[in-house]
């Protein structure tokens, strides 16, 4: 088995990135059967799980990234990928290679057709099986550490099957996947504080009192320590530039003066929860520095978040996929660049609450040229075109995304900005062109 082999295999079964989440059964047996039959690879590893609305992606990179400057075998498991699959599942900050993605997915055939022929719980999805592939990975090479990103939710994803993390990460919760969470914040928060296990130690980044209130409860209903961050933990931002932020952290044993390569008030946020459980492993016994975090924050590799492709005219990514992501990125444009005219390149998936994200570009776009990625899940240009026509939004329609940029790269004098955003599928084709 090679690795378009592999890969093709792994999409042949049920794909909730590319398929209506309605269409997933969610059920931890399934995975919890395989890993039986592999002798539980996940338990090996020491765990830091990491779950949240926005910026668990970031957050889980800068942890590992941190965890890997101290001299842990760190795996980092994430989810979607930009441009392969193998971005997915990363040892030491380099992918996994495309040959063992192939060895170690041929290894698992037979036991993935055991399991879904032992009958009553139907078959294992693609990322259930791409979450077991990782933790074989990662046994493989003797991780110390895996840092997990939960793929959806927290409760019933297949991350979740791990039994005894250290750290329990919980970024910022806002509105999104409600078909599947649940539609108010309280609920998805359920879904979120379901990653939270005894003798963890919790960190939570700043909450709506809503989604607060959950987290203490299930915190204390399972003896855990909870560190929120923005009043345990605290920042304030120095200087930027389009490169990145330099900040000073006051941490639960000290104050650092820290670089991020990464734009956005909402990173310094996600680096103050990675340097929160730096100190919280160290008192568990890890050697990790103060300088191990300075390092490991300064030389972060991160794409598709606030990225600059190009200036003259700018053309910045980023993957803001709900409502307040979309705020967010609003705030952060006008904040770190300077440009007399934006045009936003705007795709989204299906089950997004459109409505809510077009409210927000209507705060900060006067221009959107509206499109679609490959993913089947994406919405029709005409449908996003249809809400934005009605806050009044000079438009533009274009129906692939190497079209749109096209458009605006055409329309743009030297002094706009070009953002592409609303879908990391749409800017990953972006990515792809410009890498």
């Amino acid at each position: 088995m090679d690795y378009q082999s592999a890969l093709d295999y792994i999409l042949t079964f049920a794909d909730y990135e590319r398929m209506p989440r309605s269409a997933v059964v969610f059920d931890l047996r399934r995975i919890r059967m395989l890993l039986e039959r592999l002798g539980n690879p996940q338990e090996i590893p020491r765990t830091v799980h990491i779950t949240g609305t926005k910026g668990k992606g970031s957050t889980s990179a800068m942890v590992a990234a941190i965890l890997t400057q101290a001299g842990c075998r760190t795996g980092l498991y994430t989810s979607p990928h930009l441009l392969s699959f193998t971005e997915r599942i990363q040892l030491d900050g380099k992918n996994i290679s495309e040959a063992d993605f192939a060895r170690i997915t041929g290894g698992l055939e037979p036991h993935i057709a055991a399991v879904n022929q032992s009958g009553g719980l139907g078959n294992l999805t693609t990322f259930e099986i791409l979450t077991v592939l990782a933790f074989v990975y990662y046994r493989e090479r003797r991780a110390d550490f895996q840092v997990l990103e939960v793929g959806l939710g927290g409760r019933l994803d297949a991350t979740n099957i791990v039994t005894k993390p250290d750290v329990c990460i919980i970024t910022s919760i806002s509105f999104d996947h409600m078909d599947v969470l649940g539609d108010t914040l309280a609920k998805i928060a359920t879904e979120k504080a379901g990653i939270i296990k005894p003798g963890a130690t919790v960190i939570s980044a700043p909450q709506t009192p809503e989604a607060m209130d959950v987290i203490v409860k299930v915190a204390r209903e399972h003896n855990c320590q909870l560190v929120k961050i923005g009043k345990d933990v605290t920042w304030r931002l120095n200087n930027f530039t389009t490169c990145g932020q330099s900040f000073t952290l006051k941490g639960l044993k000290r104050s650092y003066d820290l670089n991020v390569p990464l734009l956005g008030e909402h990173q310094l946020e996600n680096a103050a929860s990675a340097v929160t459980a730096a100190e919280i492993l160290t008192e568990r016994g890890v050697n990790i520095s103060p300088e191990d975090i300075a390092a490991g924050l300064k030389n972060l590799h991160w794409p598709g978040r606030l990225q600059v492709l190009r200036s003259k005219p700018w053309l910045v990514i980023d993957g803001a996929h709900n409502a307040y992501s979309l705020k967010r990125l609003g705030e952060a444009l006008r904040k770190y660049f300077k440009f007399k005219r934006l045009i936003l390149i705007f795709g989204a998936s299906s089950d997004k609450d459109i409505s809510g994200m077009v409210s927000e570009i209507a705060g900060f776009a006067g221009e959107v040229i509206v499109t679609a990625s490959r993913n089947p899940r994406s919405i029709k240009p005409a449908f996003l075109a249809e809400e934005i026509r009605k806050k009044g939004i000079s438009l533009s329609i274009s129906d692939n995304v190497a079209a749109a940029t096209d458009l605006a790269l055409k329309q743009a004098a030297p002094d706009d900005l070009i953002c592409v955003t609303g879908s990391i599928f749409v800017i990953s084709e972006v990515l792809e062109r410009f890498r």
